[in-house]
């Protein structure tokens, strides 16, 4: 089942995050990707260190992660005999990807309209970070400023806190998700039509797309604002007790738990006065900053396990969570 795309051919032009984690997934999934590569310097992520930890020849883990499984061809496209090279190699291809901002493709000879011509068949697809058109599309597709102008900043953590980025690079991972879905139905079109598409992703996009259900909430909710948590933030569309509370000794999650059945559990009578559904969300930060009180006292932590309780008759979701530090964590 891993090598499905064992006879599709990848020509991988991108670089750093977005594009080569779609020529990641596609090779996972059995093609041969061939990552083209600057002559002389390579990929740029080759030095993009995201933590202290080199490999012995000084290229960075991230790179190596990010593109295993892939060939590497090293050339200079703009040496006349090298695009030759290049576009032989094009004419053998299934699939094309590139993660250049809009307009850099095309100076170097390798758009889409040009690379038709050479395969009509190809797949073409292309990662930017802003999209083709507007007034931002020459604007650099780096995940942190995207994460941010998409809104979705504005999500994580509580009512005052300032903008929150997520903790990974999820415009990159996801455009290259996205990606990698619009070559795979590109992939099965040319199965009936024996033609080739573009596909056209961009980061921002991602994001939004990311967003749906909030998108969704404020498009039907008179545009109105999401309101985060003013304790314990998690999700600003999901009643309490939604979030991740402190316990003596560690940390717990809880997601869908009625607040009935958490006070006959945790046997606190103050947590019986909120029997209607409606305050759970009307309420939530008042119910919150009892029940924080109440978990600092009452739990403990016990290890990193998930429960799912049927608690008189309804589901309950927690999970306790302990901090892994690196050292903990086996390869």
């Amino acid at each position: 089942m891993n090598r499905l795309l064992e006879d599709i051919l990848v020509l991988d032009f991108s670089q750093f995050l977005s594009g080569p984690s779609a020529g990641l997934r596609l090779a996972d999934m059995g093609a041969r990707v061939i990552k083209i590569e600057k002559e002389g310097t390579g990929d740029i992520c080759r030095q993009l260190y995201v933590s202290d930890v080199k490999l012995e020849d000084g290229e960075s883990t991230i790179f190596h992660a990010i593109n295993r499984n892939k060939e590497s061809y090293c050339v200079d496209v703009k040496d006349e005999a090298s695009l030759a090279k290049i576009k032989k190699l094009i004419t053998k291809a299934d699939v094309m990807l590139h993660n250049f901002r809009p307009g850099v493709m095309k100076r170097l000879g390798l758009d889409y309209e040009t690379v038709k011509e050479l395969n009509p068949s190809i797949v073409y697809g292309e990662i930017s970070g802003y999209g083709e058109e507007g007034e931002w599309k020459a604007l650099p597709g780096q995940d942190l400023l995207v994460q941010a102008v998409s809104g979705l900043t504005y999500l994580s953590g509580s009512l005052h806190h300032q903008p929150m980025p997520m903790g990974v690079a999820v415009a990159d991972i996801l455009a290259g998700t996205h990606l990698v879905q619009g070559a795979l139905a590109a992939i099965l079109s040319r199965l009936n039509t024996g033609e080739g598409s573009l596909v056209q992703v961009s980061m921002f996009e991602s994001l939004l797309d990311f967003q749906f259900e909030v998108l969704t909430c404020f498009l039907n909710d008179g545009n109105e604002m999401p309101v985060r948590n003013a304790v314990n933030g998690a999700h600003a569309y999901i009643a309490a007790p939604y979030g991740i509370y402190k316990t003596a000794d560690g940390f717990i999650a809880i997601a869908m738990a009625p607040i009935p059945v958490l006070a006959k559990l945790l046997n606190e009578a103050a947590l019986s006065n909120y029997n209607d559904p409606n305050d759970w969300f009307n309420k939530r930060d008042e119910i919150k900053e009892l029940l924080s009180k109440i978990f600092l006292i009452k739990l403990r932590s016990i290890g990193c396990v998930l429960w799912s309780l049927s608690i008189f008759g309804v589901p309950m979701f927690m999970t306790t969570i302990n901090c892994l530090q690196a050292k903990d964590i086996k390869y």
